[in-house]
C-alpha cells in the first residue's frame, strides 16, 4: 500500500529529471558526432562530465561567500551590485571553476591531440555543469522550468564552453610550441571571455526594463548564431597538434 502511494511521486520526480538532463545529453551527442579527426574515449568525456558537475558545487560554494561579502559592501538598490554580482561573482566562479577542473582533466592528457578537442572538452564540462544545475532547479521549480531552461540555460552554457575551447584549444597548440606566454594569454581569454558573455546572458535576464525581455531574445539568437558557426568552422579547421 505505502509503495503505490509512493509510486506516482516516484515517476513524477523521474519524469523530472529526464526533462533536466535530456537536452544536455542531446548537445553532448551531437558535438561528439561534430569531432572528425579523432573521437575521445568515453572514459574521458564521462570524467569531463563528472569534472563539470563537481565545478558546479565548487561555484556554488564561491558564489554564496562572494554574494555574502557583496551585501556587506554594495547596497542591493545600487546599481553597481548586479554589475558585480553577474558579472564579477557568478559567472566569473562557474566559467573559472569548469576551467579548473576541465584543465585539470585535459591538459596534459595525451587524448589531447586535436586543437577541436579544446572544444569537446570545454563543452562536456560545461554541459556536466548544465546537467547538475538544470536538476536542481528543474525539481525544485518542476517541468515549466525545464522547457525554458532547454532552450536557454542549457545551450547557453553550451555556447559559454565553445568559446573557452577554442581559446583553449588554440593555447595547447602555443604551449606545445613552447611559446608559454602566448599559451598564458589564451588561457586567460579561455576564462575571460566566457565569463564577460555569461554576465551580460544573467545581467541581461534580470534586467527590469519594458524591453528587457526583447535584448534578451535578441542577445541569445546573436550567441547562439555565432556559436554556431564557430562551431562549424572550428571543426571544419581541426588539425592535430603535434
Amino acid at each position: 500500500m505505502f509503495y503505490f502511494l509512493l509510486q506516482p511521486i516516484v515517476m513524477y520526480n523521474g519524469i523530472l529529471i529526464l526533462a533536466a538532463v535530456i537536452p544536455a545529453i542531446f548537445l553532448m551527442i551531437k558535438v561528439y558526432r561534430s569531432d572528425r579527426l579523432e573521437k575521445e574515449s568515453a572514459f574521458l568525456l564521462w570524467n569531463l562530465v563528472k569534472a563539470g558537475i563537481l565545478s558546479s558545487l565548487l561555484a556554488l560554494v564561491e558564489e554564496r561567500i562572494l554574494s555574502m561579502l557583496l551585501n556587506r559592501m554594495v547596497s542591493a538598490t545600487s546599481p553597481l551590485y548586479n554589475l558585480i554580482l553577474y558579472f564579477g561573482i557568478v559567472a566569473l566562479a562557474e566559467e573559472s571553476s569548469k576551467y579548473i577542473f576541465m584543465k585539470r582533466e585535459t591538459w596534459r592528457n595525451p587524448e589531447f591531440d586535436c586543437q577541436y578537442d579544446g572544444v569537446v572538452y570545454a563543452i562536456f564540462v560545461s554541459l556536466g555543469f548544465a546537467l547538475w544545475e538544470n536538476i536542481s532547479y528543474v525539481m525544485m521549480y518542476g517541468l515549466a522550468v525545464a522547457a525554458v531552461r532547454a532552450v536557454t540555460a542549457i545551450p547557453g552554457h553550451a555556447c559559454f564552453g565553445v568559446f573557452m575551447g577554442i581559446f583553449y584549444g588554440i593555447a595547447k597548440k602555443q604551449d606545445y610550441k613552447r611559446r608559454s606566454t602566448a599559451s598564458a594569454i589564451l588561457r586567460f581569454f579561455a576564462v575571460i571571455i566566457p565569463a564577460l558573455l555569461h554576465g551580460a546572458y544573467d545581467y541581461i535576464a534580470t534586467m527590469e526594463q519594458q524591453q528587457s525581455g526583447w535584448y534578451f531574445c535578441g542577445f541569445v539568437a546573436i550567441l547562439f548564431f555565432i556559436t554556431y558557426r564557430l562551431v562549424g568552422k572550428s571543426a571544419k579547421a581541426d588539425r592535430r597538434i603535434a
